[in-house]
This record gives C-alpha cells, sequence and structure tokens, in this order.
C-alpha cells in the first residue's frame, strides 16, 4: 500500500487560489490579509487536512500590542520604553507595530496585533482612525487604550495636558513684552494640534490680546512644513518677534528657518517648543520647551490596560498628565551677554 500523500502548502495555495507566501502569512501570522483571503486559505487548510500553527502557546501568557509612530518620530521613544517597562513590571510579553502615522497602515497594524492574538493594544491614533481603526477594534473586541492623542470616543486614554501647557508657554513670551506671537501649527485633524492653538488663544485672552489670524500657521507636524511655516512668518510684512512651534519635529524645522534668515533664537527672536528635545540643553541658547512625562504616559496607558482587562465593564478614564515648563534662554530670558551682543566681524 502506498503512503499517503503529505499535504504541501503548495496545495492549500492552489486550492485557495492564491500564491504561498499568502498561505504562509496565514497560517503562521507574519502579515496583514485580507478576511476574505485569510477565510479562504484557513478553509482550503481545513479541507485538505493541513494543520493550521497556534499563533501562540498559552503558556507564554498574556500579550499587549503596541501601535505608534515610532521609527518617523524618534521622540516617542520614551513613551514606547514606559510602555515596555510597566508591561514587564505587570508580566505582559510586548509586540510592537509601527503606524507612520498613516491611517492604512495604522489599521494594517492593528489587524496584525489582532492575528498575533494579543491581549489588548495601546494606540497612538492616527487622523482617520474612527474611520478605519476603530472597526477592527470593536469586530474583534479587543480591548485597547490611546495614548498621546484624545478623541471624542468613549474609551480609555491618557496624554499630556497640551492645552494648559502651551497656554503657559505663549503666556510667558506675551509677558516678556511680546505682542505678536507666531505659531507654527501641527497636522489639522490630531487632537493635540487643536489643543496647542487654544492653548495659544486662551494665553492672549488671559493677557488681553487679540489674536492675529495670520500668526498661525500650518507647519503640518514636520520638519519641511515647520520650516515652511516659519520661514513665511518671518518673511512677511510684519514678521512677529517670537515663536511658538507645536512639536519637536516643526521646532526642528523652525531652527532651520532662522538659520536661512541669519536669525539666532534668544537674541534676534523669543522661541519656545512643544517638546523637550535631547539636545535642548546643547543648543545656543538652550531651548524653552514644554516637556511631556512620556514614560509616565506609557506606563500609565499599560495600567489602565490592566484594569480593562480585569473589568471589561469599566467606566472609561480619561488621564490627563501634566507637563513641565523647561525654562531655558531661547525665550530670550537670562541669554548670556556674548549671545546678545553680536560678534563684529
Amino acid at each position: 500500500m502506498s503512503a499517503a500523500k503529505r499535504v504541501r502548502m503548495a496545495d492549500v495555495a492552489e486550492l485557495a487560489g492564491v500564491s504561498v507566501s499568502t498561505v504562509s502569512h496565514v497560517l503562521n501570522a507574519t502579515r496583514f490579509v485580507a478576511e476574505e483571503t485569510r477565510s479562504r486559505v484557513e478553509q482550503a487548510a481545513a479541507s485538505l487536512g493541513y494543520a493550521i500553527r497556534q499563533h501562540r502557546d498559552a503558556a507564554t501568557g498574556p500579550t499587549i500590542g503596541l501601535a505608534l509612530t515610532g521609527a518617523s518620530n524618534p521622540y516617542l521613544a520614551e513613551l514606547i520604553l514606559g510602555v515596555e517597562s510597566e508591561a514587564r513590571r505587570a508580566g505582559y510579553a510586548m509586540l510592537f507595530c509601527d503606524t507612520h502615522d498613516e491611517a492604512d497602515t495604522e489599521r494594517d497594524a492593528v489587524a496584525l496585533l489582532q492575528s498575533r492574538q494579543v491581549d489588548g493594544v495601546v494606540l497612538a491614533p492616527t487622523w482617520g482612525w474612527e474611520r478605519l481603526t476603530l472597526p477592527l477594534l470593536r469586530k474583534h473586541n479587543t480591548p485597547f487604550v490611546l495614548v498621546d492623542r484624545f478623541t471624542e470616543v468613549p474609551c480609555d486614554q491618557v496624554g499630556t495636558d497640551s492645552e494648559a501647557a502651551a497656554c503657559r508657554l505663549v503666556e510667558h513670551l506675551i509677558k516678556l513684552g511680546h505682542t505678536r506671537v507666531g505659531m507654527v501649527v501641527g497636522l489639522a485633524g490630531l487632537s493635540t494640534s487643536a489643543e496647542r492653538v487654544r492653548g495659544y488663544r486662551r494665553a492672549h485672552r488671559v493677557c488681553g490680546l487679540a489674536v492675529q489670524p495670520e500668526l498661525l500657521v500650518d507647519g503640518e507636524s514636520s520638519v519641511t512644513g515647520g520650516r515652511r511655516a516659519a520661514l513665511r512668518l518671518l518673511r512677511g510684512a510684519r514678521p512677529p518677534t517670537a515663536l511658538f512651534a507645536a512639536n519637536n519635529a516643526m521646532t526642528i524645522g523652525t531652527l532651520l528657518a532662522l538659520r536661512e534668515e541669519n536669525l539666532l533664537a534668544g537674541r534676534d527672536i523669543a522661541l519656545v517648543s512643544f517638546d523637550d528635545l535631547e539636545w535642548a540643553e546643547a543648543m545656543t541658547p538652550p531651548l524653552t520647551a514644554a516637556a511631556q512625562p512620556l514614560h509616565a504616559i506609557g506606563a500609565r496607558a499599560v495600567q489602565l490596560l490592566a484594569r480593562r482587562l480585569a473589568d471589561p465593564l469599566a467606566s472609561s478614564e480619561i488621564v490627563r498628565l501634566p507637563a513641565s515648563l523647561e525654562h531655558r534662554h531661547s525665550c530670550g530670558c537670562g541669554v548670556p551677554a556674548a549671545i546678545r551682543t553680536p560678534v563684529s566681524g
């Protein structure tokens, strides 16, 4: 009697009408595959008696997924460390997917985490997440916590009180005598962008100063956009005497614009930033900035997720942690004489 034919992955691929690599991704959960295709592959494998690999051994314990923009925003590395350290302390394994701050990529990243059967997800939502990612989370009843950015969707959320921090930064500039404070505004549609604009407006209101709309320019939350916005402000008919860059990438773009215009922060124009850069103190002069407690935000997110896993019916919780104001010299305060006075050539 001849031995029974061994079923190969190629046989499953042929029956399902897909490539062998697609079968591999479905069976080994190594990449997101559309639901209809996944179902076809699993049915073909079952009908041929091909054993589907278990995605996770129950003995490995609970796992959480983290989905945010990492490679494209290194500033968030501290938040990732906060999630990782608290997850390890709580006995969770962690899987990380970079969303690159793109809605389609975010959806695929969350789908991949779900295919790995994570117990819950920590997510820094992109613009448009409600349309693509939220339905996926709800479809599979995946517990999740939002970090860094807030939403009107009722769910667990943790981040910085951006409005209050932005207000403090801009109010400081106004009290120094600046009546024309330019703002390099973040990407439209993000809660952090809207909150920082509200903080800018609130500072003007508190100080009895009218907001001049031409002083708010979209910097797209990027280095290129920040540079472009800062140049537009600096080259205007009535340029501002102070600038507020509303995130770390736009701060770099603003500094490039100042160099292009041969201006020095703290001497020729005041500059403050949202996000305290790693090299802020190494600048000349050092950068005045709002520092977010990113490690604490990451850790708190894991704690909220653990609470949600333990009690799925618990009421949602929104946590806003205060930012600290790192008061240095780019705002013009206490600038050394050697910086205040240009050296003659």
